[in-house]
């Protein structure tokens, strides 16, 4: 069994992460920040190390002793765009260092974002090598992530997954999504031709993360003629829209009629302008801002799992519609509906 440093662990992904690892029989630690809440930590008894990214010798002092990094801690919205790269970009960079600082350097597993590789033209499959076009602030700041740890691949074991959109029990962001669909009976979708999407449920994801540990290929320190050796997306091998997602799901939440309105960019836009005010005087940044509507409005994000069945052996476990039913039940059986 080894012992493992999983940062970002008080979020959707990392506590669903926490508990595979823990069930496995590993010895789990956890970098917090201060303000992270962690009741559901120290219900399972891990090792809480708490720090602020900016604080070397305490990244060093936690990532002591640990064989295995999961780091999957960053920021997915914020006013300035600045913080996207503070936290996702300088962040990971010293993170990445600390881990070679270490006289037995542990293994780097970087969770990033397909947002980091960027849209791929309509009709078209992304592949890990496929040089990286982000559109959004966001997906800037988890390539520059992405690049801080890899020159470092010399030293530190690097192993880079990029998810697509993950849900799953316990996420607070999807559930938002089927909310409107129930509530009022029917699904916004921004833009006429909307882009093809990659999913992926998080016990999957938490399946595949686990594989990369003992499986994975790792970043060549130098560029060997193997351009995207050592990155994975973690997907599930259906691309639908976010206009067919809705209809998807519409009937598992017993609404057969909720239809798809469309919503034309420049209002797309509009919204997501009123969006950012509200959430500036709310001081508390919203979902819907300027970077999720350049997200949402590019052509494709469709992303092949091609590497990880490969390397990794890894398929879902069952199919994209099974998923989103099981996660609606649970919602429903939540009372998150």
């Amino acid at each position: 069994m080894a012992n493992v440093l999983v940062t970002g662990a008080s979020g959707f992904i990392g506590l669903h992460l926490v508990e595979a690892l823990l069930r496995r029989g590993h010895r789990v630690r956890c970098l917090v920040r201060s303000a992270s809440n962690v009741s559901a930590l120290r219900e399972l008894g891990v090792d809480l190390v708490a720090a602020e990214y900016d604080q070397q010798r305490t990244l060093e002092a936690a990532v002591s002793g640990a064989e295995v990094v999961y780091h999957l801690a960053g920021v997915t919205r914020t006013f300035l765009p600045q913080h996207f790269f503070q936290i996702n970009g300088e962040g990971t960079a010293r993170l990445a260092a600390a881990c070679a600082a270490q006289p037995g350097p542990p293994r780097l597993i970087l969770i990033s974002s397909v947002a980091a590789a960027g849209p791929i033209p309509r009709g078209q499959v992304r592949v890990e090598a496929d040089p990286p076009t982000p559109v959004s602030n966001y997906g800037r700041s988890k390539l520059a992530g992405e690049q801080a740890a890899e020159r470092l691949a010399a030293h530190v074991p690097l192993t880079i997954i990029r998810p697509g959109i993950i849900f799953g029990p316990r996420d607070p962001a999807f559930v938002k999504i089927l909310k409107t669909i129930r509530l009022l009976w029917l699904h916004p979708s921004p833009g006429f031709f909307p882009p093809a999407l990659s999913y992926l449920h998080v016990e999957d994801l938490v399946e595949l993360l686990l594989r990369v540990m003992d499986q994975g290929s790792c970043i060549p320190p130098a560029q060997n003629g193997k351009p995207g050796q050592g990155c994975y997306f973690a997907v599930a091998p259906e691309y639908p829209t976010y206009a067919q997602l809705g209809r998807i799901v519409r009937p598992m939440l017993a609404r057969p009629i909720a239809p798809v309105l469309p919503v034309a960019a420049p209002i797309a836009w509009c919204i997501a302008a009123a969006s950012e005010c509200i959430s500036r005087l709310r001081g508390q940044p919203e979902e819907l801002g300027f970077d999720k509507i350049r997200e949402a409005l590019a052509t494709s994000w469709a992303c092949s799992g091609a590497a990880a069945r490969r390397d990794l052996s890894f398929e879902p476990a069952r199919p994209l519609r099974e998923r989103l039913k099981e996660t609606i039940d649970w919602y429903l059986k939540a009372g998150w509906l």
